[in-house]
């Protein structure tokens, strides 16, 4: 066994690095990501260095301390940005137009745009069949519209 691993360290290396990389594709923590790169950087090091498992076991476990913690400390941990949640089908309905459903009576009524019904606030006066454009939504299944 010492003589397979010594004429091919890289490959074994390799091999972990992309099973551990797709065991991370399949979960998607995040978590794993950093051991699958350090087993890539210990393929190269076995290169250079002489051929001992254990030596490679230990530069293999420190690099992966290391890189996570160094990771969870320095990256940001929400990478989806400012922008729209993209999951997110109801701000959507901004700007689109509809039509009252009910009289609004103290500023609150309902409203039906793109075939469903919502519950909204408006600060015009409104009566059925009037038609209204979204400005804003309020939670998710109340919207803030104006008359059109």
């Amino acid at each position: 066994m010492d003589a397979l691993y010594a004429n091919h360290a890289v490959w074994f290396w390799l091999a972990l690095g992309a099973v551990i990389l797709a065991a991370e594709l399949s979960t998607g923590t995040g978590w794993m990501l950093w051991p699958a790169v350090t087993a890539a950087v210990t393929a190269l090091l076995t290169l250079v260095l002489p051929a001992n498992i254990a030596i490679h076991l230990v530069i293999y476990a420190v690099l992966t301390i290391l890189a996570t913690v160094t990771a969870r400390r320095y990256l940001p941990r929400d990478i989806s940005g400012s922008g729209p949640d993209i999951n997110d089908n109801i701000t959507r309905l901004i700007g689109l137009r509809g039509e009252a459903a009910s009289i609004f009576a103290e500023g609150r009524g309902r409203v039906q745009v793109e075939g469903k019904e919502w519950d909204a606030l408006s600060d015009d006066a409104l009566i059925p069949g009037k038609a209204v454009q979204v400005v804003e939504v309020l939670s998710a299944a109340s919207l803030r519209v104006k008359a059109a």
